[in-house]
């Protein structure tokens, strides 16, 4: 079972062939293409990156590509300011791709310049893995899912990236897996808790609440994010208490807390207005964000007024506002199928990307910012440049530098068409 980046790859392909060279508009901003993947012989520098990037304190940028590499299996790699890539590690360098392959997740880093993620796929029991790799190269698994043999009660296919508690240990979900069994012939998807010597505890599994053929707490976990009191934040892909938008019956997706005491708690069941294109948003994306007042912000891939996505606010108490639905300008100039989460500046402003859209319908991308009121500016438009030299296809969302630079990675695009690092900057 893939997640959905996987089975629009060949959509998004065939958008490209079908529009040739697609136009495009940088707005007020300036975009600047750091990298471009495969400039390498067989891509031995990574291959189509779906997650985003993030910063050491040198200013040094890492981030992973699921394709590409020695092996041909996905790359960690290194870019400095000055755009020169190093490529830290090449997934499948093991026998039966023990140390893990397919890595679509991000990328956090410790104190001591260690970084921390997920491979989907490989492992000591080819259910993917949890990885650590030292500022030099080295590679150590921390953790191989399905360590207990099936069902896999332990977590299958950790596609999400991770995030740190105050305790230093790491947390992050699975996408299948876990004790219950209502997901399609599969388990739902767990929460877990990894120590720094790898010792993992299942803090959640979800489908616990299976009522009239749906998942009520959540089925399908997508990463998460952790408060000052060690809560946990996520969303899941489908479960919930409404199933107007599929016909699996599992429900259209839930935003969840998840309290230290491994409580879970619904905050929001999504399509809850009903209908056939669930308003409120379907098919939610990883990446949270709190503000300062606990409020919590994220995307969901459709749904919407227009069902070309949406962003949403949901208040500690779970009300929630769609603060943009994309697609409502002609033929989605304002973006169409956000696939990452978003970033908040200081202001309230909101930041992101989306898939398609641009200044043709079912074209290259674009960068956006939504003000607190939800009003939306794009930022850049992708594919400006002739082959889309400046990218395409944006699948992880953006990060900020000091100066108020974005930077983030596009799947497709680039000087070789393999994706690219880039920069905007005000």
């Amino acid at each position: 079972m893939l997640h959905k980046t996987f089975l629009l790859k060949r959509s998004a392909t065939l958008a490209l062939l079908v529009f040739g060279v697609l136009l495009g508009a940088a707005w007020a901003q300036k975009e600047s293409v750091l990298y471009s993947f495969c400039a390498q012989t067989n891509c031995t520098d990574g291959d189509g990156p779906q997650a985003g990037v993030v910063f050491d304190q040198r200013g040094n940028l890492y981030g992973t590509t699921v394709n590409g590499g020695a092996y041909g299996r996905g790359v960690v790699f290194k870019l400095t300011p000055k755009g020169k890539e190093t490529v830290l590690y090449s997934f499948c360098a093991d026998i039966n791709c023990t140390d893990g392959y397919g890595p679509s997740g991000g990328l956090v880093l410790d104190q001591k310049g260690n970084l921390y993620g997920t491979a989907q796929y490989g492992g000591a029991f080819g259910a993917g893995l949890v990885f650590k790799i030292t500022p030099e190269g080295k590679e150590t698994v921390l953790y191989s899912f399905c360590a207990q043999g099936p069902p896999c009660t332990d977590g299958v296919d950790p596609w999400a990236g991770l995030a740190f508690g105050q305790e230093g240990s790491l947390y992050g979900t699975t996408f299948r897996g876990g004790i219950h069994f209502d997901c399609g012939g599969y388990a739902c998807g767990v929460v877990f808790k990894l120590t720094p010597k790898g010792k993992e505890t299942v803090l959640y599994s979800f489908c616990a609440q299976y009522k009239n053929g749906k998942c009520t707490d959540g089925a399908n976990p997508l990463g998460l994010v952790v408060d000052n009191k060690g809560n946990l934040y996520g969303t899941t892909a489908s479960g919930g208490a409404y199933n107007g938008c599929n016909t699996s019956g599992l429900g259209c997706g839930v935003a969840f807390k998840l309290t230290p005491k491994h409580k879970e708690m619904v905050l929001y069941s999504f399509c809850a207005h009903g209908g056939d294109r669930c308003t409120d948003g379907e098919n939610l994306n990883p990446g949270l964000v709190f503000d300062q007042k606990g409020n919590l912000y994220g995307t969901t891939a459709i749904g919407g007024s227009y069902d070309a996505g949406a962003a949403f606010k949901l208040t500690p108490k779970g009300k929630e506002t769609v603060l943009y639905s994309f697609c409502a300008q002609a033929y989605c100039f304002d973006g169409y199928l956000p696939e990452a989460g978003l970033i908040l500046d200081q202001k309230g402003n909101l930041y992101g990307t989306t898939f398609f859209g641009g200044n043709l319908e079912w074209s290259s991308g674009v960068v956006f910012s939504l003000s607190p009121r939800g009003n939306e500016t794009v930022l850049y438009t992708f594919c400006a440049q002739n082959n889309c030299t400046d990218g395409a296809l944006p699948l992880a969302g953006v990060i900020f530098d000091q100066k108020r630079n974005l930077y983030g990675t596009t799947w497709a695009g680039g000087a070789y068409g393999d994706g690219v690092v880039f920069k905007i900057t005000p």
